[in-house]
């Protein structure tokens, strides 16, 4: 299998069926954040099934190789993911907000370069999709350090205050972002955890997908605030499980309020 998917050196899941019928099924992911055809519940059976109990590294390893030879999902993907931990190695948060559980597989990541004692607070619309992340990371053994919020920062305040009351949230309490969900809600909600003045000076902030599908208006936005109250590394990269398609993670370094 994996010959069929690699060319030259170059990884092609792309050109398997699960990458079409995840197309064709767009409609119904924007709408329920899944793509419908039962993969996410595969994944999680398929962890269970072949990953070792309480071993970090086997389960990230085994939700890898689901994505490069049987089906490709949303997550980060293993490329990307190691701007993702070097991102947080370089910044040692103690508390984390990542924007887009999914499955919980950037959550495996984080959680595996996280410093003793931080902790990760992760915000999924899907209730469907939370139960899966807490299946898996149970399984790999970090659900102590790693909490699902069903929500959306955009739902008129419930879950913002779901984050301030129950677990902490308060001014320049986080120290790290991490956002991969609906491309269109990047600038919205960026602007929001600034409104609440959960960042502080330093706060790193990283956002997948700028390139493809692509958040344009994210991108422009940083590049605007760039030295004044942002500043922002662009990491040339490629979608995931692949090599083929280009893509860019912005990882952004809050400087502080304007003056």
């Amino acid at each position: 299998m994996r010959r069929i998917l690699e060319l030259g050196g170059r990884r092609l899941p792309f050109l398997r069926w699960s990458v079409l019928r995840m197309l064709l099924g767009m409609r119904r992911l924007k709408r329920d954040w899944q793509v419908g055809d039962g993969r996410e519940q595969a994944v999680a059976s398929h962890v269970l099934a072949n990953a070792r109990p309480g071993d970090l590294d086997d389960n990230i390893r085994v939700i890898d190789d689901f994505c490069a030879t049987r089906s490709v999902l949303m997550n980060v993907g293993d490329e990307k993911g190691e701007i993702l931990d070097r991102a947080i190695q370089r910044s040692s948060p103690r508390l984390l907000l990542e924007l887009g559980t999914y499955c919980g597989y950037s959550g495996l990541r984080m959680a595996r370069v996280m410093p003793q004692g931080a902790r990760l607070y992760s915000i999924e619309y899907s209730e469907a999709n939370a139960e899966i992340a807490r299946r898996i990371w149970a399984h790999a053994g970090v659900a102590d350090r790693l909490t699902v919020v069903v929500g959306t920062l955009g739902d008129h305040g419930a879950t913002i205050q779901r984050l301030r009351s129950e677990f902490g949230f308060g001014d320049e309490a986080v120290d790290f972002v991490f956002i991969d969900h609906d491309k269109d809600a990047y600038v919205p909600d960026l602007e929001r955890i600034l409104q609440e003045r959960w960042l502080r000076p330093g706060s790193v902030v990283v956002a997948d997908n700028v390139k493809f599908p692509g958040a344009p208006k994210y991108r422009a936005y940083l590049n605007a605030a760039e030295g004044k109250t942002w500043r922002t590394i662009e990491h040339d990269t490629h979608v995931e499980y692949q090599s083929l398609l280009k893509d860019l993670v912005l990882e952004s370094e809050y400087l502080g309020a304007a003056a």
